[in-house]
């Protein structure tokens, strides 16, 4: 028996738990918010690190590093779930993008083309190029843990190619073709799209070398403004919701379901492509997505 309970004005108050203290945090607030800093929206290379990624043991380094604390990867894994912060599969952005580039193009570059457009009774098309392959396999599927599953395609390596255009009111163009692209095709391209079209057309799209070649030049010369060409910046294809449209049609295309015996891959594109071009209301939806908010319905 605790003798302090005998104890007059003690009592049965001396038999009440009393919360431990624990051991005191390593870092303040201050230095994790700190941390929090470090590693949101920032890159380990950006603090003399020699890798891109984040992970426990190089947070714990920069940790030791800077604040001459020495934790542990599970500590440095508590500390990060308490900062809210979780590890993820990150997005791939070319380190030649120019931030700057991209801000003037979302801010004052697209919407002087919109402005442009809508005061010519124009419509703005953005533009793209994809490659599709029979034998590629997209996404995931279930399987017994350490057993890899097999999906079985075709043995042919069958490849097609496809140019598509697409607006925010939901038109879609597109052409499929076989080979690699050159400014003289690339025309031929155009000539297609611009086929039987009533109003001028603003056309965004990369800088493809194929893109700017003179040949291309000459021949958006002599449409007489009926087309204009306008290119995003270097690295940032986020920009282009045409992008957005491969997506869609390599997660639920052949990449879903292989090609059958006899099948060509051709016309399946085709085929869903031409769905594609059927749903409005589907490529309305393209242009809901974040990266390309800055798109105004014109």
């Amino acid at each position: 028996m605790d003798k302090r309970c005998l104890k007059p004005g003690v009592g049965i108050n001396a038999l009440r738990s009393t919360p431990a203290t624990g051991r005191p945090p390593t870092l303040t607030p201050a230095q994790e918010r700190q941390v929090f800093r470090w590693v949101n929206g920032r890159d380990p290379r950006q603090y003399g690190l020699d890798f891109g990624l984040w992970t426990r043991a190089i947070v714990a380094q920069l940790i030791e590093k800077k604040f001459g604390v020495r934790l542990g990867t599970t500590a440095v894994g508590a500390l990060l779930a308490k900062l809210g912060l979780t590890p993820q599969k990150p997005l791939q952005r070319a380190y030649q993008r120019d931030p700057e580039a991209i801000e003037r193009w979302q801010h004052d570059t697209y919407p002087a083309i919109a402005r442009q457009a809508k005061a010519q009774g124009a419509e703005v098309f953005f533009w793209d190029e994809s490659g599709f392959r029979a034998d590629t396999v997209h996404g995931k599927t279930w399987g017994v843990r350490g057993q890899t599953p097999v999906v079985q395609r075709p043995g042919q390596r069958q490849s097609i190619s496809a140019a598509s255009a697409v607006n925010a009111k939901g038109a879609f163009w597109f052409c499929t073709y076989k080979g690699a692209l050159n400014a003289e095709f690339f025309v031929e391209l155009l000539k297609k799209m611009m086929r039987h079209r009533k109003k001028p057309v603003h056309l965004v799209l990369d800088s493809l070398p194929a893109h700017k070649k003179a040949l291309v030049r000459e021949y958006v010369d002599s449409t007489r403004g009926k087309l204009t060409l306008h290119f995003l910046p270097g690295y940032a294809p986020d920009l282009n919701p045409d992008e957005l449209v491969w997506s869609h049609v390599k997660r639920t295309g052949a990449a879903r379901r292989p090609l059958q015996k006899g099948e060509k891959l051709q016309e399946r594109i085709e085929a869903q492509l031409a769905d594609v071009r059927q749903k409005p209301c589907l490529v309305r939806s393209f242009f809901q997505a974040p990266s390309v908010a800055y798109i105004s319905d014109c």
